[in-house]
């Protein structure tokens, strides 16, 4: 089974040089969670002392002047492996950007795929992207002044990083030292297509020569197949979804590769930035409030409920929902138990976030049916979340499958009770509320079942009477500690078995 990182603490003061690799990082570029992941996590390896860098393309709508961007390399060729006819390399610069408050962040620079593109994601040549970023970064290396000791390569965007370095560059005296950790954020998400379609004959064994940038082919492969074979190392982002990635329900058709490979899997839990989650700062938020001045939150509530055209209540039970409208994130669940929830408690629900139309409809159907217990926010926003968290008294996450999730912790921050599905990352930071002990941070199902989410909420409710209980139940969900700190610590306490070669 995998070691949740279960292993022997290493002391040691050598100071090592990691450098992360990824699609995105705040606050250059920003399409999701990776991008707050890349900002937060370095910087704290940072704090305690390590060499931690971030390498990502430069995009368009990265503004070199506000960054102040200093070109480090000009005219990087990046082999195509193209025959004569066409192009053999594409040329790149590397520019640099250094602050205090941010991790030194190198950006691989090529006009036409980058440079053109307003998008992180949402392109048909995203392979030919996705391919430049991961050898520009190893051509990189092998010309600069700086070399990484861990490669630390995020999602199947980065995933042919370890492939290149274990097959095309496994010669190479310099390369061949660095190890490199493949962290899994969604194992849904695994290349140009879902591979559950493909045919046989197509599929991607992934130990086929990489086809050069050009061919049709590397958009058929399986990349996260192979950031999985080729490897060191394997990190998902909780320790529960490390469990759940080897079984066929939760496998997304990888559980068999990624059993063969469970020696080299760890989870290793996602924080949050805390003092951007802050409700005694926050100046999204219309009243601050600390632990100990609870009852300011009630402002928060009743500015909300006006806000989205709701009936001022402060004793109406308050559900938040802040997420994409999928199915993954409990949706038709959701669907299932909204009639009854509405009709017979005195409940209220709000909605934010984008996603298929199909939900969108549901929520616009529910509005009309039940215009004072039903709202929304039908698009991404940076700023309402906080709003919501801060003024909601519980978070619905009825996910069917979360590898971490971040929303959760973001909302306990702000004493926001989560009513949860227990899978994945869930499982990890809520503990069930026990009335006979007077114990646990929020409510937890087992069972992807609309009757046990139905009845999740009903337990909510009932708490949610008794003020005493629930302010106890507030209070524990404020004090749990999600900072990155712990979590880097475990990440560099991995880091340094890699390099002793003491993870088997």
């Amino acid at each position: 089974m995998p070691k949740f990182l279960n292993l022997p603490k290493i002391s040691s003061q050598k100071k090592l040089k990691i450098l992360f690799v990824a699609s995105e990082a705040a606050p250059f570029a920003k399409a999701g969670g990776l991008g707050d992941i890349m900002f937060s996590l370095p910087l704290t390896l940072r704090k305690l002392g390590q060499d931690a860098r971030v390498m990502i393309p430069r995009y368009g709508g990265i503004d070199s002047k506000k960054y102040k961007l200093k070109t480090i390399i000009k005219g990087l060729k990046v082999p195509t492996d193209q025959p004569s006819s066409t192009p053999q390399y594409l040329i790149c610069n590397v520019k640099q950007y250094n602050s205090e408050n941010v991790t030194p962040t190198y950006f691989l620079e090529n006009r036409e795929y980058y440079e053109k593109r307003a998008n992180v994601y949402g392109y048909s040549d995203d392979h030919i992207r996705w391919i430049l970023l991961c050898r520009g970064v190893i051509e990189f290396i092998k010309q600069y002044n700086w070399k990484p000791d861990i490669i630390v390569a995020s999602d199947w965007q980065t995933s042919l990083i370890p492939n290149y370095l274990k097959t095309t560059y496994k010669d190479d005296q310099t390369l061949s030292k660095i190890r490199v950790i493949l962290a899994i954020h969604n194992l849904k998400y695994q290349g140009m297509r879902d591979f559950k379609f493909s045919q046989e004959t197509q599929r991607d064994s992934g130990t086929e020569s990489i086809p050069d940038f050009f061919n049709p082919r590397l958009g058929e492969l399986n990349w996260l197949l192979r950031g999985i074979i080729y490897s060191d190392t394997i990190v998902t982002v909780s320790p529960t979804y490390a469990k759940e990635v080897l079984t066929l329900k939760y496998g997304e058709g990888l559980n068999t590769i990624l059993s063969e490979n469970q020696g080299k899997i760890y989870g290793i839990l996602n924080g949050i930035n805390p003092a951007k989650y802050d409700p005694a700062k926050n100046q999204n938020i219309p009243s601050c409030y600390t632990i100990n001045t609870l009852g300011k939150k009630k402002n928060n509530k009743l500015f909300l409920q006006k806000k989205f055209g709701l009936p001022q209540d402060p004793n109406i039970f308050l559900i938040g929902f802040v997420s994409r409208l999928t199915e993954q994130k409990g949706l038709d669940l959701i669907e299932k138990i909204m009639k009854p929830i509405l009709e017979n408690l005195s409940v209220q629900m709000i909605f934010v976030g984008n996603g298929e139309t199909r939900y969108k409809e549901i929520l616009k159907k529910a509005k009309e049916s039940y215009p004072k217990k039903i709202a929304y926010h039908l698009e991404f926003d940076t700023f309402l979340p906080h709003l919501v968290f801060s003024g909601t008294d519980a978070l619905l996450m009825p996910s069917k499958f979360e590898p971490c999730g971040i929303s959760q912790m973001q909302a306990m921050r702000y004493g926001c009770v989560p009513i949860a599905r227990k899978t994945g990352g869930l499982a990890d930071t809520i503990e069930n509320f026990d009335p006979r002990k007077n114990t646990g941070n929020g409510f937890l199902f087992a069972k992807y079942d609309s009757s046990a989410l139905l009845l999740t909420i009903v337990r909510a409710h009932t708490c949610f009477q008794f003020k005493k209980h629930w302010l106890g139940l507030v209070k524990r969900t404020m004090k749990k500690d999600f900072s990155w700190k712990k979590s880097a610590k475990n990440y560099l306490n991995l880091f340094h078995h890699i390099l002793n070669n003491n993870i088997h």
